[in-house]
């Protein structure tokens, strides 16, 4: 058994609003029970502008070597590693720091196609489970005559929001955005598929986000992986909850991507069993410090800095 000490990492955070601590750790528990295994994990907390891991460390149960390496484009991390037969255990501890970059939703517009950034392109485009190019008809009747920008989006997040009820168990790993319209239910991730299917169809650029969540009511079960929405908008992406579980100003980013598909907290190939994740997580209240609890708000936030436009 062993822990590993990761290197913190410091970032100089622009346009910040009151700081945020979130401290959390993750367990997962596993039975490889065929030949040796291979994991890909994304359970560490990602870096970007405006999201700083404090301090960090990693627990693994067997005498294993594991390769951590970071997507540089949003700052996701990922973990690989090959397990013998056998009990498995991995723990990520962490402490995170948010500062987000604030703004006033009126000034956020809509980029045409012909500006947005390279980068962003993948996100106009339908997805495995986000079949934007089958609700054309819908967002037109339900959307064209929106106020364009951050109030278009929030009122594509409303829709969803309203339409649909947070059942646990009411989904499955196939299930997509179509099937949420029309079984008017889902957990987290198929708040956030729809949603990014309807801003896609009105051609807004929309991203898949994995990750941790504080605040949300205990009614609603165990603290456990969230999925929400990212917008680009006035080039730099906004975070969106459609789910409205818990305040967006407490979402510890891990993995981004076009869905799901692209987000995994863990992916396996091999003969192994499962068991459910066991995660924690506190936010610090110290405004002496400059720390203050996540709380709702009424502007746009962001945890990454903006993008260039394309000329």
């Amino acid at each position: 058994m062993q822990w590993n000490t990761i290197r913190p990492f410091t970032v100089l955070n622009e346009n910040e609003a009151s700081m945020i601590r979130l401290e959390f750790d993750i367990a997962l528990n596993y039975e490889v029970t065929g030949a040796q295994s291979d994991f890909i994990f994304n359970i560490h907390a990602a870096q970007t502008g405006h999201q700083s891991v404090v301090n960090e460390q990693l627990y693994l149960s067997q005498p294993i070597t594991p390769v951590i390496y970071t997507d540089s484009t949003y700052g996701t991390r990922y973990m690989r590693l090959q397990a013998v037969p056998g009990p498995l255990t991995i723990r990520y501890d962490a402490t995170v720091d948010i500062s987000h970059y604030v703004e006033s939703p009126e000034n956020l517009v809509e980029v045409p196609i012909s500006q947005l950034p390279s980068e962003v392109l993948p996100y106009i485009y339908p997805s495995r489970y986000c079949q934007s190019d089958r609700l054309g008809k819908l967002v037109t009747w339900e959307f064209a005559h929106a106020q364009a920008g951050y109030r278009r989006v929030q009122a594509i997040q409303d829709w969803v929001r309203q339409r649909t009820s947070f059942l646990p168990g009411s989904s499955n790993s196939t299930t997509s955005a179509t099937d949420t319209i029309i079984d008017q239910a889902g957990v987290c991730r198929d708040f956030a598929h729809l949603m990014i299917a309807l801003c896609r169809a009105m051609n807004i650029p929309a991203r898949f986000v994995t990750g941790i969540d504080y605040g949300a009511d205990p009614k609603l079960g165990p603290t456990d992986f969230h999925a929400y929405v990212e917008v680009f908008l006035s080039n730099r992406w906004y975070s969106f909850d459609p789910s409205g579980i818990s305040p967006p100003m407490g979402l510890v980013r891990l993995g981004t991507g076009r869905d799901a598909a692209d987000a995994s907290f863990a992916t396996v190939f091999g003969s192994v069993k499962s068991f459910v994740p066991v995660i924690n997580i506190e936010a610090i209240d110290d405004p002496a410090n400059g720390f203050t609890l996540p709380r709702h708000c009424t502007e746009a936030m962001s945890t990454h800095a903006a993008l260039v436009q394309y000329q």
